[in-house]
């Protein structure tokens, strides 16, 4: 039998919420992870993510180095919070790095992976942020910041975030499904998986008259949630909780 893929993503650990660390610690130990084939986080590991020079988290990433030195293949995919995760990351957890989008392939079958928020086009005005801060100027001039500064910065960035998610509209921050509908034949597929939306579920639907699915992870701001994939036909959610 296949050993299932994990996937998880929006955990967005912080040290103001530290028992979401210890379950994510306690999920990294346990069975399901332990005979996993692979694990796949699609973003939003962190709160937010200053640079790697900023050595936050120490113990996510010693966490993380210890489930790929165990033998359990870890992808890290960036996301919206944590887009400046880079080499050093990588060199230091073990992780692979993956592109948004990125593409793998469960029983021979082609399966998008992304994060999510190129798929919330219906808002403007976080698009036209998202291609601002992943320009190469404007990274260069935050990674020019010292590092104190770059801190107080990136707070700061996710303060306006959270104002900002609680004056819009619902709707325009959920996934414009002609989008994910281009998307997905683009990458010549019929199964997306994301984040991003904390909107956990599976959306059933059809692209060129065949069956098509969607399914979003789900956040981990009271409880984790994790993919468990066996097979293109055989996935579910699993909760954990916490305490």
């Amino acid at each position: 039998m296949m050993r299932p893929k994990l996937f998880l993503s929006d955990l967005h650990l912080h040290d103001s919420r530290p028992q979401i660390a210890e379950l994510f610690f306690s999920f990294l130990k346990s069975e399901t992870a332990t005979s996993a084939s692979g694990i796949y986080i699609l973003g939003d590991l962190f709160e937010f993510w200053a640079g790697d020079d900023a050595n936050t988290y120490p113990e996510v990433i010693n966490a993380l180095r210890s489930t790929v030195d165990n033998g359990i293949p870890t992808y890290f995919m960036r996301g919206n919070r944590d887009f400046l995760v880079g080499d050093k990351f990588q060199h230091d957890t073990g992780c692979v790095l993956l592109e948004d989008p990125t593409i793998i392939n469960i029983d021979d079958q082609p399966v998008l992976l992304m994060h999510g928020d190129t798929l919330c086009t219906d808002d403007h005005e976080y698009q036209a942020f998202r291609t601002e801060v992943r320009s190469s100027e404007w990274q260069s001039r935050a990674m020019s910041m010292p590092l104190p500064e770059r801190m107080e910065y990136f707070q700061s960035i996710r303060e306006a975030s959270k104002k900002s998610i609680q004056e819009k509209p619902s709707d325009i921050m959920d996934v414009n499904q002609h989008t994910v509908e281009r998307k997905m034949s683009e990458a010549n597929t019929l199964l997306l998986i994301h984040g991003h939306t904390h909107r956990q579920d599976i959306h059933q639907f059809n692209i060129n008259a065949e069956p098509a699915c969607r399914v979003v992870l789900g956040d981990w701001y009271n409880n984790g949630n994790v993919l468990i994939v066996n097979s293109t036909s055989d996935y579910r959610f699993m909760t954990l909780n916490t305490g």
